[in-house]
């Protein structure tokens, strides 16, 4: 039987403002990554998330970005490696902390946004990511876009890369991802989207936006808890996986 993991970015409710329903999404996902305060979400809304990923069985990843709350995360800003990594670490052992108290751990970290894309190329940046991964725990798992620096630094460090792909992102026949607030970034269609992940599932493979097909050979998918209809879009997924005899289970 084909298996796929499905996370959800959540956690990410901000005094009280929240950008997603988190207690339907962690219904129905595997995995979750979730914010640890430097791009949004705040203590209290955090370990309500992480209560909930842990009452249902869902797998926890810390979610880290740059420090832009401003930006949700979204926009890059320059560092150097010692100052980048040090935030980093902060943010994993953040999570992990308020994780434990309910009865979770961190698992996997997935870089958020703009330092999730970066690390695709920016080589300084992706070996910040990793040496903070590192310092914190060498078992964790770290969840990256295929075919970027990142990756080739984490298995040169020794760490497992979990290969991602979005549910609803577009793609450009590079496989890296349409920038936001572009036409064909975000995709809202839920048969389209169900029907990208359970072709994902079974042969590895999703259409970018000029109609090339890119081989991703993903373990895990994404679906943005922010976007328009996240559940409806989300349940729509989980039903057309069930339906094609595809299991949904986490990674780790």
């Amino acid at each position: 039987m084909p298996t796929i993991d499905l996370n959800a970015d959540l956690g990410e409710t901000t005094a009280g403002n929240p950008v997603a329903d988190d207690a339907a999404m962690v219904s129905l996902v595997s995995s979750a990554n979730v914010a640890t305060g430097y791009h949004a979400g705040d203590p209290h809304a955090i370990r309500t998330t992480l209560r909930a990923a842990a009452d249902n069985g869902v797998t926890v990843g810390a979610h880290p970005a740059y420090n832009d709350p401003a930006g949700f995360g979204r926009r890059f800003l320059d560092y150097d490696l010692a100052q980048l990594a040090d935030e980093i670490l902060y943010q994993i052992g953040a999570v992990d902390a308020l994780a434990r108290s309910v009865g979770t751990q961190v698992s996997y970290v997935k870089p958020h946004g703009a330092l999730y894309n970066t690390i695709v190329h920016n080589e300084v940046h992706a070996r910040a990511v990793i040496d903070a991964i590192r310092a914190f725990d060498r078992e964790l798992a770290v969840m990256l876009l295929p075919g970027g620096v990142a990756v080739d630094i984490a298995q040169q460090r020794g760490l497992r890369v979990i290969a991602e792909a979005f549910a609803d992102r577009g793609y450009n026949p590079d496989g890296t991802l349409v920038k936001r607030g572009t036409p064909g970034a975000v995709l809202t269609d839920a048969d389209a989207v169900a029907d990208r992940v359970r072709r994902i599932a079974t042969d590895g493979s999703l259409v970018a936006v000029d109609g090339t097909v890119l081989n991703v050979g993903a373990e895990s998918v994404c679906v943005h808890g922010d976007s328009p209809g996240s559940v409806e879009l989300t349940r729509a997924i989980v039903e057309k996986l069930k339906a094609d005899g595809i299991d949904l289970r986490s990674v780790l």
